[in-house]
């Protein structure tokens, strides 16, 4: 079985007009969706990232730079990922379907990423 990563990316700004008690109410179903991939032997891990821009390293002639975030331009962010198993990408596809983070009113995206087993 094929492992593949499903990045969350979204606005962080979406989620501040929330009210706390619907926070909750999507928290409660990110708990469910992912509940139900361990309960179904899917899901292998996940997690929700801080949000703030991170770090991106590159090498730049003579030494590593160090900056703030991928794309500190873009209101769009890497929220969190979660890694799943599937058979193939259609079915990655289906597993990515069914996780909040796309459902109605949402702006959140889900980047699909097979992970190269050696």
């Amino acid at each position: 079985m094929a492992k593949f990563m499903l990045l969350m990316h979204s606005d962080p700004a979406e989620f501040t007009a929330l009210s706390p008690a619907e926070m909750q109410e999507i928290i409660g179903k990110y708990r469910a969706w992912s509940q139900g991939l361990r309960d179904g032997g899917k899901m292998i891990s996940g997690e929700k990232l801080r949000d703030d821009a991170g770090k991106v390293l590159r090498h730049g002639g003579a030494a590593v730079t160090v900056k703030d975030g991928p794309y500190p331009e873009s209101k769009e962010m890497l929220g969190g990922y979660f890694v799943v198993e599937a058979p193939d990408y259609a079915a990655a596809v289906e597993i990515a379907k069914g996780c909040p983070h796309v459902r109605p009113g949402s702006t959140g995206a889900i980047e699909i990423r097979q992970i190269h087993e050696t």
